[in-house]
């Protein structure tokens, strides 16, 4: 038996967003429906709570709303295609621009990471979007070039704007962050490279952009704060944006990036192989994404095992959790899934760290 966690990342995680209530959809105050998925989190055994997401209208656009100079604009290129396994095609569509110098004015998410603590003697975790959120989707289009000629201007302002939040976070008393990286991930799918290489991008430099700007941001953390990485395919109601293994970056995401955990979706065929992960740094944890949030088919728990036994061929298993490859609501239009559902779904998360490590 592996000796439990006292500190994140915790056996069982879940990657942050969770089902809106009707209520909360029709725009009423999210406070009480909070408190009550706080408390449901609590009784499912997780030792890591979030609230939910729920005042958000998206995993990113709740950024984008909440940090002044930026508007929004269709993207640049075939980049942000969500598919189906019915073949079906939409676009995401409201990517971020810079109108003017972005400025942080106020709380990103500290204050909703303030409320929760005031709920639970758990563990909250505060997710934000990563900074190549804001590049990938327009390239150097990202910007008004009247406002920033010089995109290491613009990048140079962002570090900034996360490295006040993560002050504001500290300050407010939370030590556990995660930053949701689509960018990475979707630029190990062939189709994507060729659509980021079609608007003038090098697919390889913008990987080592964006890793070197979470590293920018990392290095200024408070001292304590935890910082995990979740690396993430798309999951807007279900779809997908890129498929493919994590080959093409793990030599220098996985052993570049200095952050604590990797958030790794594992649910499907589209992820690849354990492989990869070979190349995570001895003592850096890893979280096992095994448990989809796209289909409401309940895994099977020896299966869960047998995958856990797989990927402790490359990292060992002291340094593992499990968690839902994504979020259940990465837009407030939630999945597909019943509130049922996602129940089941991380129980079995919980219950099955319980049976591999003795403790969630």
């Amino acid at each position: 038996m592996t000796v439990a966690t006292s500190r994140p990342p915790f056996r069982a995680e879940h990657i942050g967003s969770l089902l809106r209530p009707a209520a909360v959809l029709r725009g009423e105050n999210p406070d009480g429906h909070i408190v009550e998925a706080i408390r449901w989190q609590e009784r499912l055994g997780l030792k890591v709570v979030t609230d939910g997401e729920f005042r958000r209208e998206s995993w990113r656009l709740g950024f984008v709303s909440r940090v002044q100079g930026f508007g929004r604009a269709d993207a640049v290129g075939d980049v942000d295609l969500q598919h189906d396994d019915a073949g079906n095609v939409a676009r995401i569509g409201a990517a971020p621009v810079a109108l003017t110098k972005v400025k942080r004015t106020g709380p990103i998410v500290a204050d909703e990471v303030s409320f929760s603590l005031k709920q639970t003697r758990c563990t909250v975790k505060a997710t934000l979007p990563a900074p190549s959120y804001l590049h990938y989707p327009r390239g150097r289009a990202c910007v008004d070039p009247r406002a920033y000629p010089d995109l290491d201007e613009f990048f140079d302002d962002v570090v900034g704007i996360y490295v006040e939040e993560l002050q504001a976070l500290h300050d407010a008393g939370g030590r556990y962050v995660q930053l949701d990286e689509v960018a990475q991930p979707l630029l190990c799918d062939e189709r994507l490279r060729e659509a980021v290489r079609e608007r003038g991008d090098d697919p390889d430099r913008l990987v080592e952009l964006y890793i070197e700007l979470i590293n920018r941001i990392a290095r200024r953390r408070p001292g304590g704060m935890t910082i995990g990485v979740h690396m993430c395919r798309g999951n807007a109601m279900g779809k997908w944006v890129g498929a493919g293994g994590y080959e093409r970056i793990a030599e220098r995401a996985f052993g570049a990036l200095e952050t604590d955990a990797l958030f790794l979706e594992y649910d499907s065929e589209r992820a690849g192989g354990f492989e990869p992960l070979r190349f995570v740094p001895r003592g850096k944890h890893v979280v096992l994404g095994l448990v989809s949030t796209k289909t409401p088919v309940l895994e099977d728990r020896e299966f869960l095992r047998r995958r856990i036994a797989e990927a402790a061929r490359f990292v060992p298993l002291e340094n593992l959790s499990i968690s839902p490859q994504c979020g259940f609501a990465s837009h407030q239009k939630g999945t597909g899934l019943s509130f049922a559902q996602q129940e089941a779904k991380l129980r079995l998360v919980v219950e099955t760290a319980r049976q591999v490590w003795g403790s969630a």
